[in-house]
């Protein structure tokens, strides 16, 4: 079972600076506290021991905010002096990270209400590199959508389908540090996840795969969906 997960909380938000100004976007107020409580919150209940913050904009306010701990949990940081992109900042975290143990990676401005032990249970079954959880939508510009196997495995990132509705990247990952180390990409370099480590995984053969789940999911990158989360997370 996996217990450290990576939470990458380094962007500018800048999407979100209208309704929450002078704040990393993690750290944007949800129910009263920061949205990065609550998504860890919801982990540890999860059975997450470890946190890895990967920070970069205003990274004081969250080591500040948190310290080194999180209900009993252990919180370790990795800053970036300079902006990164997703893949920079996970680069950088996995400096941190057992060479040898799966983790859990997480999008610091998502919240999706996926079952660890089942994530973990179907990527050790099909021996994943990479295991994507994947939520049903029908914005087709906004998520990343991709076309998927019977069995589970991603053939492609950017759907090819032409229906309405598709499985798209939900932001939350079950890895293995290995595989981050097979792409040989030099740590301190400005990468993104999505749009060059994902297709690099792709053309390198890994084992890539995704999971569906039907669970809560919410993204406050956006001003109208900040404002959603309230009704969504407790």
């Amino acid at each position: 079972m996996i217990e450290t997960a990576v939470i990458l909380a380094g962007g500018l938000g800048t999407r979100l600076r209208s309704v929450v100004a002078d704040l990393p976007k993690p750290m944007a107020p949800v129910s009263g506290k920061p949205f990065l409580a609550s998504l860890m919150n919801y982990w540890a209940g999860q059975g997450i021991k470890r946190f890895v913050l990967s920070v970069g904009y205003k990274s004081q306010t969250i080591v500040d905010y948190f310290g080194t701990s999180f209900q009993g949990l252990d919180i370790d940081y990795v800053v970036e002096t300079s902006p990164l992109g997703t893949g920079g900042g996970l680069l950088l975290a996995n400096q941190r990270l057992d060479s040898n143990s799966p983790f859990l990676l997480l999008n610091g401005d998502t919240f999706f209400a996926v079952d660890l032990e089942r994530l973990c249970v179907f990527a050790e079954s099909v021996d994943a590199d990479w295991c994507f959880s994947l939520f049903q939508t029908s914005e087709l510009d906004r998520y990343l959508g991709m076309d998927i196997s019977k069995s589970g495995k991603i053939l492609s990132f950017g759907s090819n389908t032409s229906s309405d509705v598709r499985l798209a990247n939900g932001g939350v990952y079950s890895l293995h540090p290995m595989s981050l180390r097979a792409l040989n990409l030099p740590v301190g370099s400005r990468i993104s996840l999505e749009d060059e480590m994902f297709p690099l995984l792709i053309a390198q053969g890994q084992k890539v795969f995704g999971l569906s789940f039907d669970n809560k999911f919410i993204d406050i990158g956006v001003p109208e969906d900040y404002q959603r989360a309230a009704g969504l997370i407790a």
